[in-house]
């Protein structure tokens, strides 16, 4: 009972702490800059990729029904059909991804390697969130593939890549902890 509670309780925490995340929060066009992703990283390195997804479902769910969660605190199901929607569905799948592969780096026994094998998960997951978002965006934008890729990814390769190296560190250091929290 307990390990359930403690399991439910830390999904909802990386849920809400992806909404947290939304509102450090730059607009730069119709894709902003968003501290969520640093989450969405961890929500699967530290959860697993089944938790780390569900609670993404959950941030996203919370949204469509009207908390205002989504970045720049807007909320409704218009968004997860606009032009940002692919993101909100990526954030699902990069957390599946983040901790399926994560999975692999536990049996490693440097911490270099470790954190290696953290980041590229970190960076397979980051291929499949910028996917789907393009996929959306470039519905939005017309179909001009060139133009979301210069809106929808390039803004957010620094960035993403800061989280990216932050995100496996504290996963080197907080994994170890998660994996007797939620049964992982």
């Amino acid at each position: 009972m307990l390990q359930r509670s403690l399991t439910v309780t830390t999904t909802a925490m990386f849920a809400a702490l992806t909404a947290v995340g939304a509102y450090i929060y730059l607009p730069i066009g119709p894709v902003p800059i968003t501290g969520q992703t640093l989450f969405v990283y961890l929500s699967g390195s530290l959860l697993g990729g089944r938790l780390g997804a569900l609670s993404q479902a959950l941030y996203v769910l919370l949204g469509c029904m009207g908390l205002p969660v989504f970045a720049g605190g807007r909320a409704s199901l218009l968004v997860l059909l606009g032009p940002t929607g692919g993101y909100l569905i990526g954030f699902m799948v990069c957390s599946f991804t983040v901790g399926y592969l994560a999975k692999v780096g536990d049996r490693l026994n440097s911490v270099r390697l470790r954190f290696t094998y953290y980041l590229v998960s970190m960076l397979v997951g980051t291929l499949t969130l910028y996917f789907l978002g393009l996929l959306q965006l470039c519905y939005w934008l017309g179909g001009d593939l060139t133009k979301a890729i210069v809106v929808g990814v390039l803004p957010f390769l620094p960035g993403d890549t800061l989280k990216m190296v932050l995100a496996a560190i504290l996963t080197v250091k907080l994994r170890p902890l998660t994996k007797s929290l939620v049964g992982r």
